[in-house]
């Protein structure tokens, strides 16, 4: 029988249950990240395993689900970000734009650290995402504002390590991360710069060293 064949009341009760299991997968998410227990989301929900996977039949499709209203929103955002005049105001905003996303949500910051092969809609997100971030780049360099030797790379472990440090502190001061940031963005702007002793990272060492680049895993454990 169809979900349009059931009766009303299980309908209801259908959505209630995915509506349910989305509230504790949000929760659950942004405090474990990515890997956080399938089962133990459907505890949470008050249902059992298998009902989650009716509903979501991989992690994946439930972490998409999940993150794709934030996603969309930082993407408009970033575009917004993009037409500014003031290409140094355009890429500071970016970074505040991401680093804002990823503060208080593992899993948000899981999605910019790491690739989800086997899904095209996390691969254009993610490509989009970068792209827009590659186009505010190369303005502000191009305008004298950013330091011309500033990678992609660069900003991938910026992001990582503003959200190091927002998970590390958020429970005694949640935004002790903008500080930094802010320190780091000094740091990438063109006027008095010093010569950067070590080279840039290239994208395979970066994806070597950051933590958890590789597929998510399909386990109901996580």
């Amino acid at each position: 029988m169809s979900s349009r064949d059931a009766p009303p009341s299980a309908r209801r009760d259908a959505h209630r249950n995915r509506q349910r299991l989305l509230e504790c997968a949000r929760r659950a998410f942004a405090e474990r990240g990515a890997e956080a227990a399938l089962d133990g989301i459907a505890r949470e929900a008050g249902l059992v395993v298998g009902t989650l996977y009716r509903h979501f039949p991989t992690r994946l499709e439930l972490l998409w689900t999940v993150l794709e209203p934030k996603l969309r929103r930082v993407i408009d955002e970033m575009t917004a970000s993009l037409g500014q005049e003031d290409p140094w105001e355009a890429f500071r905003g970016l970074l505040e734009v991401l680093c804002t996303a990823q503060a208080g949500d593992r899993a948000f910051a899981d999605f910019l650290a790491r690739r989800f092969p086997g899904d095209n809609r996390t691969e254009v997100a993610h490509n989009e995402i970068c792209g827009l971030a590659h186009q505010v780049l190369l303005r502000a360099q191009e305008a004298g504002a950013v330091r011309p030797d500033v990678t992609g790379a660069d900003l991938l472990v910026l992001l990582w390590a503003s959200g190091c440090v927002s998970e590390t502190t958020q429970h005694v001061a949640p935004s002790m991360w903008r500080r930094h940031l802010h320190l780091a963005m000094d740091g990438l702007r063109a006027s008095n710069r010093s010569d950067l002793r070590e080279p840039a990272w290239d994208l395979e060492l970066l994806s070597r060293a950051l933590p958890g680049r590789q597929a998510v895993s399909r386990s109901a454990s996580g």
